[in-house]
């Protein structure tokens, strides 16, 4: 059974064969000589007056044509690269005759190239004053409706393509990813860090509290994990000489997807000799104030409708200072009962009491974080959840660590880096006897011990979720609006 073709594509295709059959290739192999269309704009629209016409200031521009408005012998269109837009002007009794053949030939979408001069419409717009016209790709899917784009939420995260066509605010979004990133670069390059890459696929997996993806490698007959943190091997560098290491790359974690949550997603994680966190924190407000500032130019930001205030220094708010203000619960007084018996008023699943540093940070997710709008430095976590983490300099049923906050969201996480061989070894021996019960506890990895042992400096490390960042200096609510190509449930 034959299936018939969606009546606009079918219309679409009808005129692709009709260039081939003038001897018009839709499909040409190159274009040159572009210029941006952004720089011709800037160059002469504001100098030009209406009417104005500068015959030599001709251009070469191609781009994606997006509205075409015939009006008898002569038409607009507009044409759209990545740096902008223009109104183009065109007379079709000045093409030749190929030329006006392929211009009654094309459809919204299609790549066109063409070749025209500079000047002003008598209504004041800026345009081009088309003198050459090619077809440079013809399009067979008809674009989205141009003055609304893509709505469907499902159709702008799994065809992003359709998206970016019509929706400028979307690209600029990931324009300004882009320059997010950079900037991170220059402040850390700009400070002595080496950037470094860690393995994707590794054989133990670690260096946070996640489920892995799993694969298998054939020549070698093993199990191998995607990497769910680069902090095992960065600490090996640290071991190794170098004293201030970063990596931006992507992190894999089997988890749920949700707006702030994704299963690949983009991690910054630095380390740098000889700091502990306390050195950390203000590096930490140092460059995500600075980031803010660059990016938007100011380091007080609006997202969601409310301002968040970047300017160091940031709030700093210890867990059992945040139980105590949100819960009620002085976790220095407070029974190990009477700290269950909180966590299931305000919402809690756990079954029965657990061991008490668990239960005072999900005490504190439950009650705290909702509250956590202005860039909030939260620390000293309990040493059972840390393993990888310093033991507290005054309180042992500590660890030296904070998560920093902003718009309720962790924005990162870092440590003063556990380096007692003995005690890591000791950490992850506890964390191996849990993994029968917690599938997330860090396994064994000899191989990192071996290199703890061989000594490692006194260290501060910080990991910062980039997207989230992202979704914060753009104001985007959730992260499938920064990341190209969330991952999507297949549709059948």
């Amino acid at each position: 059974m034959t299936i018939q073709e969606n009546p606009l594509r079918a219309e679409k295709r009808k005129k692709l064969h009709a260039l081939r059959e003038l001897g018009i290739n839709p499909y040409p192999y190159n274009f040159e000589g572009k210029t941006a269309i952004a720089s011709i704009v800037e160059k002469h629209a504001a100098a030009l007056q209406p009417g104005e016409k500068l015959p030599d200031a001709v251009y070469r521009v191609a781009g994606r044509l997006m509205t075409l408005r015939a009006m008898g012998k002569a038409s607009f269109f507009n044409v759209q690269d990545q740096s902008g837009s223009v109104q183009v002007y065109v007379k079709t009794e000045e093409l030749t005759e190929k030329e006006r053949a392929a211009f009654n030939l094309v459809d919204l979408g299609d790549i066109v190239g063409l070749e025209g001069y500079a000047f002003k419409s008598q209504k004041g717009e800026f345009s081009i004053y088309l003198k050459k016209f090619e077809v440079l790709t013809k399009s067979i899917e008809p674009l989205p409706e141009k003055f609304h784009g893509v709505q469907d939420v499902e159709i702008k995260y799994r065809h992003r393509h359709l998206d970016l066509m019509t929706d400028a605010d979307s690209r600029k979004v990931f324009v300004t990813r882009s320059r997010i990133i950079k900037e991170i670069r220059h402040f850390l390059d700009s400070r002595g860090f080496l950037e470094v890459e860690t393995p994707v696929l590794q054989p133990i997996y670690g260096g946070a509290a996640a489920h892995p993806f799993t694969t298998h490698h054939r020549a070698l007959d093993m199990k191998l994990f995607m990497k769910i943190s680069p902090e095992l091997y960065l600490k090996r560098l640290i071991v190794g000489g170098f004293e201030k290491v970063y990596e931006i790359g992507k992190n894999f974690r089997n988890e749920g997807i949700d707006r702030s949550h994704n299963p690949e997603f983009t991690m910054l994680e630095f380390y740098e000799a000889y700091t502990d966190y306390n050195y950390q924190m203000k590096q930490f407000e140092e460059l995500i104030s600075s980031l803010a500032l660059k990016i938007t130019g100011s380091m007080k930001v609006t997202y969601q409708g409310k301002e968040i205030d970047f300017t160091p220094p940031w709030r700093r708010l210890t867990v059992y200072d945040g139980v105590k203000q949100y819960a009620n619960i002085d976790c220095e007084k407070a029974s190990d009962e009477e700290i269950f018996k909180a966590i299931r008023i305000n919402g809690g699943h756990i079954e029965e009491i657990g061991k008490r540093g668990e239960m005072i940070m999900e005490l504190f997710e439950l009650t705290a974080e909702q509250h956590l709008w202005q860039p909030t430095f939260v620390m000293d976590h309990p040493v059972e959840i840390s393993p990888l983490t310093k033991v507290h300099r005054t309180d042992k049923r500590l660890v030296e660590r904070f998560e920093p906050f902003a718009a309720c969201m962790e924005i990162g996480n870092a440590y003063s880096e556990l380096n007692d061989p003995e005690d890591q070894t000791n950490r992850l021996q506890e964390q191996e006897a849990q993994r029968g019960k917690d599938e997330e506890a860090h396994p064994m990895d000899e191989d990192f011990l071996l290199a703890i042992d061989s000594g490692m400096p006194p260290t501060g490390g910080v990991g910062i979720g980039i997207e989230r960042i992202v979704m914060i200096l753009t104001d985007r609510p959730s992260i499938r609006d920064i990341i190209f190509f969330p991952t999507m449930r297949i549709t059948k």
